[in-house]
């Protein structure tokens, strides 16, 4: 026997005697029920956060980290404005824009449209959109051409394909009386994009930057520039601190205010998600609970003769606290050793259940996103595995408080 005492009769109460098999099996079933309540929500968790890093690509893809504007009205002097932009801390790159929404139409087929018109060489530098080209080239937006690039849903509403002419309908304001003046252009569609978000491949098009602001009236100004960042997560401070400079004569924006309501749905849903599974957990942690009861209730003469040879009532206490806490934390580690694994795996690890099961879990005819992305973070795990440890360890304090209350005499009475 080693001590300290109370480590070895913890240790000793685990192992299983022909008489205690069925509080073994729950035993087993609790470790078991931690393992895989944790190894469920980290891999959730990192599944999560791989569709989160998904979405910023795909929003980013069409869309600068951060955008500057003028507080009020065009922005005039957008070259040397561009200039000393892109020449500012942690900037890659800047490229001009005009925005304006217009109705397209095509025979019968009418649908709104965001029209943004560029520069496609510094268009390029800002974002992927020349990536995502299904049909013709954004190189083929040059001014004075009327030519449009549409996103593939748009495309698909219009009923049009490369080649065909629709008609833009842009309201503007009358000359007398606040009315509408609304303008008519023809263009011809040069190319189709997709980036796989329906709020992009449904709603904008793209036209040469000239053409653009002929059309809104801007002439030689731009409605703003768009900046990237090396750092995406830096973009935030750092045009916050470009605009400040001017005296308040810019405005900002970045892409964590311009798309906030993806990111907080994720976050919404990431920790609800979270939290059910941190359900599963807690629920093998009260059949530790019930484990160590019935342990209790099957070793009260054993504790009784403790008791007479001088334990201390808080050495009964740690005894089964020794022994739930093992079992918990067993069920932990193993858990979390299992969810790093099919996290890191689990690109590999899909098809093959595809493939024994006979499905497709995201077909790519149907979802954007026909894989299952998974970023595994270090501090997911850790949070994960010490709220594990704490709450398992938690669940032994009822059943070792109630093992120190037992009466030596009350349990010997009948021995």
């Amino acid at each position: 026997m080693f001590r300290p005492l109370e480590i070895f009769v913890g240790l000793r109460y685990i192992r299983a005697r022909r008489s205690s098999r069925f509080v073994s099996f729950i035993s087993i079933a609790s470790t078991a029920g931690v393992a895989i309540g944790v190894a469920a929500l980290i891999v959730v968790v990192s599944v999560m956060n791989g569709f989160e890093n998904e979405l910023r690509g795909r929003l980013l893809s069409l869309s600068a980290h951060a955008t500057v504007t003028a507080a009020d009205g065009a922005l005039a002097g957008w070259r040397d404005l561009g200039a000393t932009a892109a020449a500012a801390p942690g900037v890659s790159a800047a490229a001009p824009f005009v925005q304006f929404d217009a109705m397209l139409g095509f025979g019968a087929n009418l649908s709104g449209a965001r029209l943004t018109g560029v520069i496609p060489e510094a268009e390029k530098n800002v974002s992927t959109v020349a990536a995502h080209m299904r049909e013709g080239s954004f190189d083929d937006l040059v001014p004075g051409a009327d030519r449009i690039i549409l996103g593939r849903i748009l495309a698909v509403v219009l009923g049009v394909r490369v080649g065909d002419g629709v008609t833009a309908l842009i309201p503007r304001s009358g000359n007398a009386g606040g009315g509408l003046a609304p303008r008519l252009k023809r263009f011809v569609v040069s190319g189709i994009f997709e980036v796989g978000l329906q709020d992009h491949d449904g709603v904008l098009a793209y036209l040469h930057l000239e053409d653009a602001a002929a059309l809104s009236g801007l002439g030689d100004a731009v409605d703003g520039l768009r900046l990237r960042y090396d750092d995406v997560f830096a973009a935030p401070r750092g045009v916050r601190e470009f605009v400040a400079g001017f005296d308040g004569q810019l405005a900002s924006s970045d892409w964590t205010r311009e798309n906030a309501s993806y990111f907080r749905a994720i976050r919404i849903e990431k920790t609800m998600m979270s939290l059910m599974l941190f359900l599963v957990v807690a629920v093998a942690a009260f059949n530790i609970v019930s484990t160590l009861v019935m342990v209790v209730t099957e070793k009260k003469t054993d504790i009784a003769i403790l008791r007479t040879l001088g334990l201390a009532p808080s050495s009964v206490v740690r005894i089964f606290v020794v022994q739930g806490t093992l079992l918990g934390w067993i069920g932990a580690l193993l858990g979390v050793a299992l969810g790093v694994y099919l996290a890191l795996n689990v690109s590999e690890i899909l098809p093959a259940v595809e493939g024994f099961f006979g499905f497709e879990l995201f077909p790519a005819s149907v979802y954007y996103i026909s894989d299952l992305p998974s970023d595994l973070h270090k501090s997911d795990v850790i949070w994960i595995a010490l709220a594990s440890l704490v709450l398992t360890a938690l669940a032994t304090v009822y059943p070792a408080w109630q093992a120190a209350r037992v009466q030596p005499a009350e349990a010997l009475r009948y021995e």
